[in-house]
């Protein structure tokens, strides 16, 4: 079976993570993407070109050359998408930016990933990931040296590559509806945003310790714990199982919903208790009582992992430089039309033959416009969203940011909407009891005009509720139905229950951040957004495969899938391997011209090459680490970055503050942070979108509505608004009363 992308040609101009990344998601769903390389190969260095690269076609183009210049002309002028992350201006003054190749080709899709957006007063300087990272958040205060906290993994990167797939699946909607590309313009420090979430969120009427310690008591036992053999094991409390766990340990008085046991209490008897078995012990124990817990492995454990090889997010390869090779697999999968790596990496150049003679009698696609006028990609979708904390939800709500009718369904049994205000937002909101009956009758009505339906119960749940795809897709043939989970839907460990932290556990994350010591979480919930954000790729797909051939199909993501590719700059086997990547909650960067320097009041970020350096600066590239600490210590922040950026260096300042960033000027012009009324809650600020589509633009929606405040317009909606008053009295609806955390 093809996949969803066969047809669909993509040149990716793409260097180091995000560009190539980005292209790589396209080539994994069957677009033809052809990589065009400078004169040496790749900028970026090291074995993650055999996933970034895989299933492409490789021509080294020297864009300054006239003859390859006109080449790449006559490539971008036969593709469908073109995939670029350099600074702004940098393609247009090769004569290949989206402006005018957009003009000349009215149905292209160009989709640029500069580090700092076109518009942005730092638009101008070296955006290394560590410069995003520093601008952002990313590199938080350790709590006990107040040092910047250094991660290797590129989030900013990534999360650029995840929404420019997802945009650029969208786009490829659009066109399909009106005939018409456009442009695209996700910068690393905008979609770096998407990944903070709920983290940079501010309730203006509640005060920031009253929500630290709601979430403190929320999360109850939920950490690591030290086990027999020495070996950390994440917990996780926060699900209906935990009962019985406690009971089967003899915690549950510490652990019972009302129980007078202090914080301190409560962790000094888990502590204990951890200890009197292994982690593998504890690991079988939690699965046998259904509740959640990971042994917080390291990232070579996970690719020799039973999951990770049975769910075939790792996979065995052959690279032509590497040999037998082991990386991440495919994260979004889909039933009707699959995705697969199709060939390994070729050395650069090596397709140069087949590409030109495709240049050579290259025609631009029809530009016809279709006669359907849209306002947004996804402008009379209608989607069923039956999600709770934070993946399943951002899936619905960015299906709900492109334009899709979301109606958010939660049951009225919950204490709470858990992240309500940040994941609900553009939908509208119906707290209904699909135990009952006539709860099913409700939703049974709504999947009858529905075109997707978004679950991310753990495997088997939506099936004993008798919602699951099948019986769905019984009823409605042409239904796009997305799961996410936390292992996948295949695998054994694909019954198993999970969070965030359990992802992160189990794929090595917190045991590459916390280092040597106790495994640390990643300063943000990369694997939860992140996998909304895939699951709302593989549906956009699925939708056009579903415009073009009348089916749908079944779509699946997970947390796990993600944290693979979210570490897939480090995570490859192969012979010869040094698992020496730096890691560690002790470290500021990764040498002396990459990593945090303090200054005389604050710290900054320096990311240079050491030809970067001009002019009196130029020396600071021969001295040590030492030698650098000493003369940044004896300026202010804003000196040295103004300094190191004027003589070609990526320097920012360490932002170490949600509420700065979100305040920043900059940040709120762009529309990245905003502040709107929340019924029942008062002013709040909080994300916003962070793709930049030039027709058919991401949209934050209306406020997030209180949960159940639309019954009346959703059952209006499907002629049942006669049966509200009887639902309500009978329990299958509520309307008021639920409280939005």
């Amino acid at each position: 079976m093809a996949g969803a992308l066969a047809g669909i040609r993509v040149i990716d101009f793409g260097q180091y993570v995000s560009g190539p990344m980005a292209a790589m998601l396209l080539a994994d769903q069957g677009a033809d993407v052809i990589r065009i390389d400078p004169p040496g190969g790749p900028r970026l260095e090291g074995p993650a070109n055999a996933t970034y690269n895989r299933g492409k076609r490789s021509i080294v183009l020297d864009l300054k050359s006239p003859g390859d210049f006109e080449t790449a002309r006559k490539l971008v002028a036969s593709a469908d998408v073109v995939i670029e992350n350099f600074r702004p201006g940098t393609m247009d003054r090769l004569g290949l930016g989206a402006e005018a190749m957009t003009r000349e080709h009215a149905r292209l899709i160009y989709c640029s990933m500069p580090g700092f957006a076109a518009t942005d007063p730092r638009a101008g300087i070296a955006a290394w990931e560590g410069t995003i990272a520093a601008a952002t958040v990313t590199y938080p205060a350790n709590a006990q040296t107040g040092r910047p906290t250094f991660t290797p993994l590129p989030f900013s990167s990534s999360y650029a590559a995840f929404l420019a797939a997802v945009s650029v699946a969208m786009a490829l909607n659009a066109r399909e509806r009106d005939g018409l590309g456009q442009s695209i313009e996700i910068p690393l420090f905008d979609a770096t945003f998407a990944a903070i979430g709920y983290r940079a969120q501010r309730i203006h009427n509640q005060s920031a310790e009253q929500d630290l310690r709601n979430l403190t008591r929320l999360m109850g036992g939920t950490r690591q714990f030290e086990c027999k053999d020495g070996r950390w094991f994440m917990y996780h409390a926060g699900n209906k199982h935990a009962s019985d766990f406690a009971n089967q340990t003899g915690v549950s008085s510490l652990l019972s919903q009302g129980s007078t046991a202090s914080l301190e209490e409560l962790s000094r008897g888990l502590e204990a208790l951890f200890k009197t078995r292994t982690a593998a012990e504890w690991e079988a124990f939690c699965e046998q009582v259904e509740t959640e817990g990971a042994i917080c492995r390291t990232s070579a454990e996970w690719l020799e992992n039973e999951q990770a090889l049975g769910s075939k997010i790792v996979v065995d390869s052959t690279d032509p430089v590497l040999g037998a090779f082991r990386g991440p697999g495919i994260n979004v999968r889909m039933s009707e039309t699959p995705g697969e790596v199709r060939r390994p990496r070729v050395l650069p150049d090596a397709d140069r033959a087949s590409i030109l003679a495709d240049a050579a009698k290259a025609t631009a696609p029809s530009t016809a416009a279709a006669p359907e006028a849209i306002r947004t990609a996804l402008d009379g979708v209608k989607v069923i969203d039956l999600c709770i904390v934070l993946a399943g939800p951002t899936c619905g709500r960015t299906l709900a940011e492109f334009g899709a009718d979301v109606v958010r369904i939660d049951s009225p049994h919950r204490a709470a909407v858990a992240f309500h205000v940040d994941i609900n937002r553009g939908k509208r909101s119906l707290l209904l009891d699909l135990k009952k009956p006539a709860g099913l009758d409700v939703f049974w009505r709504l999947v009858e005009d529905a075109d997707v339906v978004v679950q991310n119960f753990r495997k088997g749940v939506a099936e004993r509720l008798g919602i699951g795809y099948e019986a769905v897709r019984a009823r409605k043939q042409d239904i796009v139905y997305a799961s996410l989970n936390t292992y996948g839907r295949v695998g054994p460990w694909a019954d198993r229950p999970g969070h965030e932290q359990i992802a992160q556990a189990a794929t090595g994350m917190q045991e590459r951040y916390g280092g040597n010591g106790r495994p640390t979480l990643a300063p943000f919930a990369v694997n939860d957004y992140g996998t909304g954000f895939m699951g709302a790729y593989g549906v956009a797909l699925a939708l056009l495969h579903r415009r073009n051939t009348g089916k749908g199909q079944h779509v699946d993501t997970s947390l796990a899938y993600t944290a693979t590719m979210l570490q897939s700059l480090y995570l490859q086997d192969y012979a010869g391997k040094r698992w020496d990547e730096p890691r560690g909650l002790d470290l500021t960067g990764t040498g002396p011209l990459y990593r945090a320097y303090q200054a005389s009041d604050g710290w900054f970020f320096l990311a240079a090459r050491p030809g970067d350096l001009k002019g009196e600066l130029s020396e600071l590239a021969s001295k040590s680490e030492a030698e650098l600490e000493a003369a940044f210590a004896g300026g202010t922040v804003v000196d040295w970055v103004a300094r190191l950026q004027a003589a070609g260096a990526g320097a920012h300042a360490v932002v170490q503050d949600f509420r700065a960033l979100m305040e920043d000027p900059w940040a709120v012009a762009r529309g990245l942070s905003i502040t709107r009324e929340h019924d029942g809650l008062g002013p709040v600020t909080h994300i916003a979108p962070s793709p930049k589509l030039s027709r058919t633009p991401a949209v934050p929606g209306r406020p997030t509505p209180q949960p159940g405040a639309d019954a009346a317009s959703i059952l209006a909606g499907i002629g049942m608004l006669g049966d509200l008053d009887r639902l309500v009295e009978a329990g299958v609806i509520v309307t008021e009363g639920m409280a939005a955390r």
